[in-house]
């Protein structure tokens, strides 16, 4: 099972809702709208993708992290390295 599997279809929504934002960010610059209305919707954009982001990092953490610390031989060290490694792409 996947971490996000419970989270699938609402993960699906919100990149689908990203993905038309893109499309009318593009379609707003060659219309060769006004630059701050551009940046309102790549910042909106750029928060949906945090939000799915957070949503697949909160999946990985109760569920792929939580059986490595439960079941692994090194007590998830390599989950838990994992998804700092994860955190730390996020916030770059």
């Amino acid at each position: 099972m996947l971490g996000y599997d419970e989270e699938k279809q609402d993960l699906l929504k919100r990149l689908a809702r990203v993905e038309g934002q893109v499309r009318g960010v593009s379609r707003m610059v060659e219309d060769g709208r006004y630059c701050v209305e551009i940046l309102d919707q790549v910042s909106a954009i750029k928060k949906g993708l945090e939000r799915v982001a957070l949503s697949l990092l909160r999946g990985h953490l109760d569920h792929c992290v939580a059986d490595a610390l439960r079941d692994d031989k090194d007590g998830g060290r390599e989950k838990l390295d994992e998804a700092l490694l994860a955190v730390e792409r996020l916030v770059k």
